[in-house]
């Protein structure tokens, strides 16, 4: 199944078509106003570079003035076997699509709502037959059995038609092109990048990314910058301001050779506030019964870390380098290691 963009935002095309597998890009008038673009002929010409294939609208009231128009567009320098030419549904318009045809050129019959409209088309020979399908649901019809009745047409009768599923809105409507059958779908860039998107396979590869980091990274490569540490002569109340500053909820205490000798946490201030009161905040740490810390050396791998955080059920380690403190990890670290 060829896969197209509807689109004409110059950034948008660019991003879609460095995936390198889409066939080429449908666009149309209404796309090329949104965007606020006033030199048709030299957009067009732009576009032509940038993609495989280019479908752009041939318009006219009568046979005779949309094969002239196809012929203005073919004689700026399009490259006629990678341009499509999009006509509106008419008996104008397939009389046109059957000369254009007969002279070599490619026609895409759209804004189809009606099978018997899609077999003029086929009748007269069109490349592709485009039943807008988001557009019909809207009018609370049955947009997708058109769209059956119109790939089991060429099928049957063996036309040299394309069905193209279009006017996309969901995901939902590219997996039922998919299932219909058609040969042809073009589809929103906004609804393109959903379609590779699960919240399971994004689960799954987050999990992947989080164990080969744990085996592979090591707590050094890992730590922050920040190295909440005091001396245990210090008051509580400036352990606090290390543990804010840092956005840890810890503070590592150390001798006068950088050492850890305890740690005091977020924890701890709690249940000694609500014992104590807020005098608390003025003692010493070196009043204090510190408990001891746990530690990991920085040359560790993350799985050692993790596992220390599982056996001992703490939120914090005290990260040395040959018995001196460089950091800490907090548990909440190794669920960033994605990033």
């Amino acid at each position: 199944m060829e896969l197209y963009l509807d689109s004409a935002d110059i950034k948008e095309i660019e991003t879609a078509f460095q995936l390198g597998f889409l066939t080429g890009l449908t666009t149309t008038p209404t796309f090329m106003h949104r965007e606020g673009i006033t030199d048709v002929d030299a957009t067009i010409l732009k576009l032509a570079d940038m993609v495989p294939v280019l479908q752009i609208e041939a318009l006219g009231k009568t046979a005779d003035e949309i094969v002239a128009e196809a012929k203005r567009q073919d004689a700026m320098g399009l490259d006629r076997s990678r341009t499509v030419y999009k006509i509106p549904i008419s008996l104008e318009g397939v009389k046109a699509c059957k000369r254009l045809v007969d002279e070599g050129y490619l026609v895409n019959i759209h804004l189809v709502y009606t099978l018997q409209q899609a077999y003029m088309a086929m009748a007269a020979g069109a490349t592709y037959v485009c039943p807008l399908v988001g557009r019909l649901q809207d009018q609370g019809h049955d947009a997708l059995a058109l769209v059956e009745q119109c790939v089991d047409a060429v099928n049957y009768y063996g036309y040299n038609t394309k069905i193209m599923f279009s006017s996309v809105r969901n995901v939902e409507h590219v997996r039922n092109a998919i299932n219909i059958g058609v040969h042809t779908v073009t589809v929103p860039y906004k609804i393109m990048k959903q379609l590779t998107e699960n919240n399971f396979t994004t689960l799954g590869t987050n999990q992947f990314f989080e164990h080969t980091a744990l085996m592979t990274k090591t707590i050094g490569e890992t730590i922050r910058k920040e190295n909440p540490v005091i001396t245990a002569d210090k008051k509580v109340v400036d352990g606090l301001v290390k543990m804010n500053v840092g956005g840890f909820g810890a503070v590592t205490i150390v001798n006068e050779k950088n050492q850890a000798i305890g740690i005091f946490t977020d924890g701890d201030l709690r249940r000694n506030i609500e014992s104590e009161g807020e005098g608390f905040l003025q003692k010493s740490f070196a009043d204090l019964p510190l408990k001891a810390p746990r530690s990991v050396e920085s040359s560790d791998l993350l799985v050692e870390a993790s596992n220390a955080f599982k056996t001992h059920q703490i939120d914090q380690l005290v990260v040395t380098a040959n018995e001196v403190v460089i950091g800490m990890i907090d548990v909440q670290d190794l669920m960033k290691i994605n990033d």
